[in-house]
Formats: structure tokens, C-alpha cells, sequence
């Protein structure tokens, strides 16, 4: 394995929109593997109205089972604390070794908000970053969108479109294909009674309900 994806989240459910987001990455920056982490703790979400992790980590193995190249961690739900991104990415890196290199996958609106993340700029450092847009976000990454403390460390290549760190890494911009569908909407769904066939893979739409998952009216306001 020579090129290793890194796709955080809360997976509040997973969902069809996340899958395929992964697997378009995973195709257009020749990734070996693209290793969905749950975050257990998320500093900037109050962990109180998440589901619990185990739940969320569950939901993620059975939605990629028997997909080749893509893999569950729990690395962030067996770490205490916060789940922060930078110690996340270190602590893989030294798992696989320096000859693997990571890229870590993020969407446009968490991308936005980088700026607030610990150590954010040193992520620039010890990966690629591939910023997943879909309509109505931009169409190309400007470097004022580049957080403050990172931006006067990258240069624009034309000829691959793509920004570069000092590093080495690149900061590169991903169209995906614009599925209307959200975490929020599925457990909106589940609460008031309706389907959410063909939202979520079968085996996940049924853990929710034997599980119980999103039935209370908390799981509608949310």
C-alpha cells in the first residue's frame, strides 16, 4: 500500500452520499485504501447528541463490508479525549510508516472551517488534503480559501491544478457527484416514521431498526 485516504466524520448515520463521495476519491487520487474514522468525540459538535460511538462505528463496518479498499478505524473511539484530526493523522502515519502516504479527505464546509482545528496548519505538512466539493460550492479552490496561518506556504501548479506545500503534499479540490442527502435528513426520516430505503445500504437501514436508532423526537430537531 502506497497511498492511504483518510475520511473522518461523525457518520451520524452513514449514508449513500459518503460512500460514494469515498469512492470517487479513492478512484481519482489512486488511493490503496480509504479508511472511514468515526470520531468519537468531535471538538466541535457536543458529543451529547450524537449517537454513541459504538453505534456510529458499527454503522460504518456494515456499510463496507466486502468493499474492497475501503476499511473501518476505531482509532479515534479508543483514544480518549477529543478527536482531533492532526493527532489522528500522526498517529496512522506512524502505524504504516513514512513510506505511505496519507491523504486526508474532508468536505468543503469542514474545509471552511479549518482555520479553527488544532494544529491546522501543520496537516498541510504530513499529507495530501482533498477538499470533496459539490454544487453550489465552488468549482475551484482560491488561495484566500487556504486558512490564514497556512496560505503564504503554497504555491499554485497550473499544470495539475493542485496547490503545493513545501512539504511536498498538495492541496487539491474534488468535484463529486451531488447526492441530496444528509446525516440530519435520514434521522429526521427514521424519527417521523418515513423510509429511508435507498439512502443508507440495506444492512445499515437495518441496524437502525433493531437498534431503535433515531426514535426519539431529540432525533427530528437535530
Amino acid at each position: 500500500m502506497s497511498r492511504l485516504g483518510i475520511f473522518g466524520g461523525t457518520f451520524d448515520p452513514i449514508h449513500v452520499g459518503h460512500l460514494r463521495a469515498a469512492e470517487e476519491v479513492r478512484e481519482a487520487a489512486t488511493l490503496d485504501e480509504v479508511r472511514f474514522v468515526p470520531a468519537a468525540a468531535p471538538p466541535h459538535k457536543d458529543a451529547k447528541h450524537l449517537t454513541a460511538p459504538a453505534h456510529r462505528l458499527r454503522m460504518v463496518e456494515l456499510a463496507i463490508a466486502g468493499v474492497p479498499g475501503f476499511r473501518a478505524s476505531r482509532i479515534e473511539i479508543d483514544r480518549a479525549g477529543p478527536s482531533y484530526s492532526i493527532d489522528t493523522l500522526r498517529a496512522v502515519q506512524a502505524e504504516v510508516g513514512p513510506a505511505v502516504g496519507l491523504v486526508f479527505i474532508l468536505g468543503w464546509d469542514a474545509f471552511c472551517e479549518l482555520h479553527t482545528w488544532k494544529e491546522h496548519a501543520a496537516i498541510f505538512g504530513l499529507c495530501d488534503v482533498v477538499v470533496m466539493t459539490r454544487p453550489p460550492a465552488p468549482v475551484a479552490l482560491s488561495p484566500d480559501a487556504i486558512p490564514l496561518a497556512a496560505r503564504k506556504s503554497f504555491w499554485y501548479d497550473s499544470s495539475s491544478d493542485a496547490y503545493r506545500h513545501p512539504s511536498g503534499h498538495v492541496l487539491t479540490l474534488q468535484r463529486i457527484t451531488a447526492l441530496d442527502v444528509s446525516a440530519a435528513s435520514i434521522r429526521t426520516r427514521v424519527a417521523t416514521g418515513r423510509s429511508i430505503r435507498f439512502l443508507v445500504p440495506p444492512a445499515v437501514e437495518a441496524y437502525i431498526a433493531e437498534q431503535r436508532l433515531y426514535r426519539g423526537p431529540e432525533d427530528a430537531a437535530r
